[in-house]
């Protein structure tokens, strides 16, 4: 019995103090971290799936009102890479590359800041929780980065298409856009660039979150495998993908060049249905449905991968 209570000991006790003890309580990631990690991460990010954004704004942009310009994704790299050589696929990469790094260093940064105020006493964040702090995350990456990014992006792919292109870089076309239309001219969709990012980080977060803790399961500590943050990531991706394209297509007419067309971001969803039908609300999904599934895996990939670093050099407990 003596044995028998020596070889109990070592293993069944510590089991039960590791699920109850403040050694089993997650670890919390400090804003400041959440912020370098999200910057170095959307960076990266952006560079490596650029061609996809452009192909999916140029479908998006070639509207049915106008004889089409494109047979499809295929014909769009061809046609594009015809005129203008393979950079052209990279035309408008550095508006949105100034914007990408700015856009997941606030994404993170503040989801990581609600989090930490929303966790049990565990210090896990249930899915639900995960959501709403996504959903802060996304509005708050909106107004601050995206917005602005997205609309100066989506005037220097559509100026590309016309027949003279008047914009010859990044800062001039800032200073066009400024100078013909003021500070409103690089918040053109805000409304419907807030609902997008909103909707879109909501979901992702929610999914990711409820994904975490199934994996991890009572061990809230439990190393992920890159390859596992990979594949979960590509999920969250796909389902902000077939949640809100539609409130993408509606947000990239309103931050074209022919934004004057529409009212507002109302009456630009009632001519869009009017006059192309309910399928065009949908348009540019297949080329967006593979540029944001690898966009979010990679993104959390290097995110979760900077934080360990960080972690090790960085002591903020």
């Amino acid at each position: 019995m003596y044995g028998n209570n020596k070889f109990v000991s070592p293993f069944h006790r510590p089991r039960c103090l590791a699920a109850a003890a403040p050694a089993g309580k997650a670890k919390l990631t400090h804003p400041g971290k959440a912020i370098l990690a999200g910057g170095i991460a959307g960076g990266i990010e952006i560079c490596i799936t650029f061609p996809t954004e452009y192909v999916k704004t140029q479908l998006q942009l070639d509207e049915k009102a106008n004889p089409p310009r494109y047979k499809g994704i295929a014909d769009c790299v061809k046609q594009t890479v015809q005129s203008h050589g393979v950079k052209g696929l990279y035309r408008g990469l550095s508006s949105l590359l100034y914007g990408s790094i700015p856009k997941s260093a606030v994404r993170f940064g503040v989801f990581e800041f609600l989090s930490n105020q929303m966790r049990d006493e565990t210090g896990k964040l249930d899915s639900k929780r995960g959501l709403i702090c996504g959903l802060g995350a996304g509005v708050a990456e909106a107004v601050l980065v995206v917005c602005p990014m997205e609309t100066v992006k989506v005037k220097f792919i559509h100026d590309q298409s016309s027949a003279n292109p008047k914009y010859r870089g990044f800062f001039h076309g800032v200073r066009e856009i400024v100078r013909q239309q003021g500070l409103r001219g690089t918040y053109q969709g805000l409304t419907a660039t807030i609902l997008k990012q909103g909707s879109n980080q909501a979901i992702r977060f929610f999914v990711m979150t409820s994904l975490r803790n199934w994996y991890k399961g009572d061990n809230p500590n439990k190393a992920m495998n890159p390859v596992v943050t990979g594949l979960f990531g590509a999920i969250a991706g796909a389902a902000s993908v077939f949640g809100n394209t539609p409130l993408d297509v509606i947000k990239t007419r309103m931050q074209g060049l022919e934004a004057h067309k529409y009212k507002n971001t109302v009456d630009c969803a009632i001519q869009i249905m009017r006059h192309e039908g309910p399928a065009a609300f949908y348009k540019g999904t297949i080329p967006r449905l593979g540029r944001v599934c690898l966009d979010v895996a990679i993104v959390f990939i290097i995110y979760d991968e900077v934080v360990k670093v960080l972690n090790k050099v960085w002591k903020t407990e």
